[in-house]
Parts: C-alpha cells; sequence; structure tokens
C-alpha cells in the first residue's frame, strides 16, 4: 500500500516492526529514540550526519548505510540490526534509550519539568517587559 502521509511515531510503535531506516533528520531521530526500534542510519546533510553519529556511535542503536546506497547494502545493514551479532544488543539498548524517554515525556520527568521552566521563564520576562514601558 502506498499513501501520501502516515503517522511515523505511530507506525514505529508497532510491535511488527524491526528496524527503522532514517534519513536521521532531528524529528525521525526523536521517534526512533522514543519507539525503541533499532535504525539504519542513513542521513545526507546538516544535523542528519551528527544525529546518525549518536544513534549508531553513542546510542549503539544501530549502523551506518553509507551514500550512495546500493540494494545489497542497504540488505545487509537490515540483516545487521535484524539479525546479526550486534542485533540483540541493539534492541536492549534501544528498549532501554524508549523507557528513559517516557519517563522525560512523563508527567513531572525532566523534559516535562524543563518545558515547564521555560514556559515559566517566558512568562516571567514577559511580565517584567510589560513593567518597563
Amino acid at each position: 500500500m502506498v499513501v501520501g502521509w502516515s503517522p511515523q511515531d505511530r507506525v514505529l510503535a508497532h510491535g511488527s516492526v524491526a528496524c527503522f531506516v532514517t534519513h536521521c533528520g532531528w524529528n525521525s531521530t526523536l521517534e526512533a529514540l522514543t519507539s525503541g526500534v533499532p535504525v539504519v542510519a542513513y542521513p545526507q546533510w546538516g544535523d542528519q550526519l551528527t544525529d546518525a553519529k549518536f544513534l549508531v556511535d553513542v546510542y549503539r542503536i544501530g549502523v551506518r548505510l553509507w551514500a550512495p546506497a546500493k540494494r545489497e547494502e542497504l540488505g545487509r545493514c537490515v540483516e545487521e540490526v535484524t539479525t546479526g551479532p550486534e542485533a540483540e544488543g541493539m534492541r536492549k539498548r534501544a528498549v532501554v534509550w524508549r523507557e528513559a524517554a517516557r519517563k522525560a515525556l512523563a508527567e513531572g520527568g525532566s523534559s516535562d519539568r524543563k518545558i515547564q521552566a521555560f514556559v515559566d521563564d517566558i512568562r516571567r520576562r514577559a511580565g517584567s517587559v510589560g513593567d518597563h514601558v
């Protein structure tokens, strides 16, 4: 089936997804981490290169597909993250990152607290600007 758009985060959360072939844009990187799915990283430019480096070398939840992508190399990368010798470790680390993201996003979690502090700071600054006019 071919569709014009689908909710990537919901697709990645489905239990039948074994890996995510991604260009490693920021949103896709966050969705990969919060889904708990290993990745085949295929960045092209900009922040995608840094995001891929983190997913593969720092978080260790995937492998890098180098450009230009060849069918055989893509197949090898998918096999590596799904059935290769490091696949189980990648899956386990991906689940650890998913759980960390869920905790951070939950009410009272670190992300929740930081965004609230940010909003409070903006409100505080906006109130002080009005005092000086």
